[in-house]
Protein backbone atom coordinates (compact mmCIF):
# COMPACT_ATOMS: atom_id res chain seq x y z
CA UNK A 1 0.00 0.00 0.00
CA UNK A 2 3.12 1.94 0.25
CA UNK A 3 3.85 2.37 -2.81
CA UNK A 4 0.12 3.08 -4.13
CA UNK A 5 0.08 5.71 -1.62
CA UNK A 6 3.50 7.60 -3.00
CA UNK A 7 2.14 9.41 -5.91
CA UNK A 8 5.36 11.45 -5.87
CA UNK A 9 6.91 8.54 -6.91
CA UNK A 10 4.53 7.54 -9.82
CA UNK A 11 6.76 9.64 -12.51
CA UNK A 12 9.34 7.07 -11.73
CA UNK A 13 7.73 3.76 -12.43
CA UNK A 14 4.72 4.55 -14.67
CA UNK A 15 6.45 5.84 -18.27
CA UNK A 16 3.69 7.57 -19.28
CA UNK A 17 2.89 9.83 -16.25
CA UNK A 18 4.75 13.19 -16.97
CA UNK A 19 3.59 14.57 -13.53
CA UNK A 20 1.76 13.95 -10.24
CA UNK A 21 0.44 16.74 -7.83
CA UNK A 22 -1.16 15.63 -4.47
CA UNK A 23 -4.11 18.49 -4.19
CA UNK A 24 -5.77 16.84 -1.06
CA UNK A 25 -4.70 14.87 2.05
CA UNK A 26 -6.25 12.52 4.36
CA UNK A 27 -5.66 13.23 8.68
CA UNK A 28 -3.05 10.36 7.70
CA UNK A 29 -1.55 12.16 4.79
CA UNK A 30 -2.69 9.83 1.84
CA UNK A 31 -3.68 11.82 -1.06
CA UNK A 32 -7.75 11.99 -1.46
CA UNK A 33 -7.18 14.12 -4.86
CA UNK A 34 -4.17 14.08 -6.81
CA UNK A 35 -3.88 15.45 -10.27
CA UNK A 36 -2.29 13.93 -12.86
CA UNK A 37 -0.45 14.66 -16.52
CA UNK A 38 -0.54 11.76 -18.50
CA UNK A 39 1.42 11.16 -22.29
CA UNK A 40 0.81 8.19 -23.89
CA UNK A 41 1.42 8.91 -26.86
CA UNK A 42 -2.67 8.32 -28.50
CA UNK A 43 -4.19 9.34 -24.98
CA UNK A 44 -2.83 12.67 -23.01
CA UNK A 45 -4.76 14.49 -20.57
CA UNK A 46 -4.47 16.71 -17.24
CA UNK A 47 -6.68 15.00 -14.59
CA UNK A 48 -7.72 14.62 -11.64
CA UNK A 49 -8.62 11.99 -9.22
CA UNK A 50 -10.66 11.51 -5.82
CA UNK A 51 -9.20 8.56 -3.55
CA UNK A 52 -11.03 6.28 -0.69
CA UNK A 53 -8.64 4.45 1.07
CA UNK A 54 -9.36 1.37 3.86
CA UNK A 55 -6.54 -0.93 5.28
CA UNK A 56 -6.39 -3.27 2.53
CA UNK A 57 -7.96 -1.34 -0.32
CA UNK A 58 -7.91 2.03 -1.81
CA UNK A 59 -10.76 2.99 -4.62
CA UNK A 60 -11.25 6.47 -6.90
CA UNK A 61 -13.05 8.09 -9.57
CA UNK A 62 -12.52 10.80 -12.02
CA UNK A 63 -12.88 14.40 -10.54
CA UNK A 64 -12.31 16.04 -13.96
CA UNK A 65 -10.02 15.48 -17.18
CA UNK A 66 -10.24 16.28 -20.61
CA UNK A 67 -10.30 13.28 -22.96
CA UNK A 68 -10.43 10.77 -19.86
CA UNK A 69 -14.45 10.99 -19.21
CA UNK A 70 -14.93 8.70 -16.73
CA UNK A 71 -12.56 6.25 -14.77
CA UNK A 72 -13.37 4.13 -11.45
CA UNK A 73 -10.72 1.61 -10.35
CA UNK A 74 -9.44 0.24 -6.87
CA UNK A 75 -6.14 -1.84 -5.76
CA UNK A 76 -7.74 -4.61 -3.21
CA UNK A 77 -4.52 -6.07 -1.04
CA UNK A 78 -4.66 -10.04 0.27
CA UNK A 79 -1.80 -10.71 2.21
CA UNK A 80 -0.75 -14.24 1.35
CA UNK A 81 2.30 -16.78 3.00
CA UNK A 82 4.51 -15.22 0.21
CA UNK A 83 3.57 -12.07 -0.26
CA UNK A 84 0.67 -9.84 -1.25
CA UNK A 85 -2.16 -10.90 -4.02
CA UNK A 86 -3.41 -7.82 -5.44
CA UNK A 87 -6.47 -7.16 -6.92
CA UNK A 88 -6.85 -4.58 -9.58
CA UNK A 89 -9.98 -3.03 -10.93
CA UNK A 90 -10.99 -0.36 -13.67
CA UNK A 91 -12.74 0.68 -15.49
CA UNK A 92 -12.14 4.03 -18.19
CA UNK A 93 -13.97 6.01 -20.52
CA UNK A 94 -11.70 8.29 -23.12
CA UNK A 95 -13.33 10.63 -25.34
CA UNK A 96 -11.34 10.20 -28.61
CA UNK A 97 -12.49 10.25 -32.53
CA UNK A 98 -11.35 6.56 -32.99
CA UNK A 99 -13.21 3.79 -34.24
CA UNK A 100 -14.22 1.53 -30.89
CA UNK A 101 -11.41 -1.05 -31.44
CA UNK A 102 -8.64 1.47 -31.61
CA UNK A 103 -10.27 3.53 -28.29
CA UNK A 104 -10.81 -0.36 -26.43
CA UNK A 105 -6.77 -0.60 -27.31
CA UNK A 106 -5.84 2.66 -26.24
CA UNK A 107 -7.73 1.83 -23.11
CA UNK A 108 -6.24 -1.68 -22.14
CA UNK A 109 -3.04 0.12 -23.04
CA UNK A 110 -3.64 2.04 -19.98
CA UNK A 111 -4.17 -0.69 -18.17
CA UNK A 112 -2.07 -3.10 -18.54
CA UNK A 113 0.53 -0.78 -18.20
CA UNK A 114 -0.33 0.51 -14.97
CA UNK A 115 -0.53 -3.16 -13.26
CA UNK A 116 2.31 -4.49 -15.06
CA UNK A 117 4.31 -0.91 -13.62
CA UNK A 118 2.83 -1.38 -10.42
CA UNK A 119 4.03 -5.47 -9.77
CA UNK A 120 7.67 -4.23 -11.21
CA UNK A 121 8.13 -1.23 -8.18
CA UNK A 122 7.25 -3.53 -5.56
CA UNK A 123 9.21 -6.34 -6.62
CA UNK A 124 12.75 -3.76 -7.18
Amino acid sequence: MKVIADFAAYPQWIRFLKGVEVLETDAAGRGTVVRFVLDAGVVADDYSLAYSWADDEVSWHLVNGTSIKAMDGSYRLQPTVTGTDVGYALSIEIDMPLLGVFKRKAEQVLIDTALRALKARVEA
